[in-house]
């Protein structure tokens, strides 16, 4: 099997790493921080000292990190991925991150002579500890085929939504719609506990209703409904609010570029921008509950 560099082993990345390992490929990995690196090394990962290190041999690249800055920087800097990698090397970022920055660092990558998929993922920290994320795609259709066994190995579902930075513009969209449908599960829960109705028993109602939707049926944001969701372990772990928020600020900005109005949008942005101003951010965006 190719092998294959991985940097960025946050929550989302380092069960995505994982999954590469059991999958049978050989796995060079970065990140700053210790523990992450640790863990894939007993895993039976090698540990590279740079990023420049780290993908020195690849034949594919995959990137996983938190904002627009931090890919632009991890790919044009001057010790970066396009200034170390191997020649003709596949390159994959799966971070959420501005379809325009997504298309900048693509366009770098064509001119020296490397491909490069932006493909950001939906599905989780539970989605990437079971290798069940689903990969939206963006790049050319030989690309995609070429990068499939890697994604396949991580993934359960592959969408190819266009050419570079579509993939970006197809999560933003599916996040934008996810927040919003988190705070009206959220109110309608909230609503119906008010008024004398068990959580349980109206999430169970509701998800076989006009009403049903994923948060529902699968991230209940009530305490105790559901065992495998965040909110049953104090909030920790998920999707942090301040992700949330960052994906929907990302929202307004695609939104502002395409002249289209977001008015549920921008409403679920600035509950959001509240929640983490109340110190709050790091807690999975279903804790928006806690202050509904």
């Amino acid at each position: 099997m190719q092998p294959i560099a991985f940097i960025g082993l946050g929550n989302m990345g380092a069960p995505m790493a994982l999954n590469l390992l059991k999958a049978g490929f050989p796995l060079r990995v970065f990140d700053l921080a210790a523990e992450p690196l640790r863990r894939l090394a007993e895993a039976g990962a090698q540990v590279a000292s740079s990023p420049a290190d780290a993908v020195a041999s690849a034949e594919i690249v995959i990137t996983m990190l938190p904002a627009s800055k931090h890919v632009r920087s991890l790919y044009l800097g001057d010790a970066g991925v396009l200034a170390s990698a191997k020649p003709g090397a596949l390159l994959i970022d799966c971070s959420t991150i501005a379809a325009d920055a997504a298309r900048d660092v693509a366009a770098a990558a064509t001119a020296l002579g490397y491909t490069m998929i932006d493909a950001p993922v939906s599905g989780g920290t539970g989605g990437a500890t079971a290798g069940t994320l689903t990969f939206i795609v963006g790049g050319t259709a030989e690309a995609l085929e070429r990068a499939r066994p890697a994604l396949s190995a991580m993934g359960k579902n592959i969408f190819h939504a266009g050419g570079s930075g579509a993939g970006q513009v197809a999560k933003i969209c599916n996040n934008m719609l996810l927040g919003v449908q988190m705070i009206g599960t959220i109110e309608a829960i909230n609503l119906g506990v008010a008024s004398g109705v068990d959580a349980k028993v109206l999430s169970e109602i509701m998800a076989k209703s006009s009403g049903r939707n994923w948060t529902l049926e699968v991230y209940n944001p009530w305490p105790g409904v559901m065992e495998t969701a965040p909110a049953s372990r104090g909030y920790a772990g998920g999707f942090g609010s301040d992700l949330m928020l960052k994906d929907l600020g990302l929202a307004a900005e695609a939104a502002e570029t395409a002249q289209q109005p977001i008015a549920l949008g921008a409403l679920a942005r600035e509950l959001y921008k509240q929640h983490s101003e109340a110190g709050h951010g790091a807690l999975d965006f279903s804790s928006l509950r806690e202050q509904a």
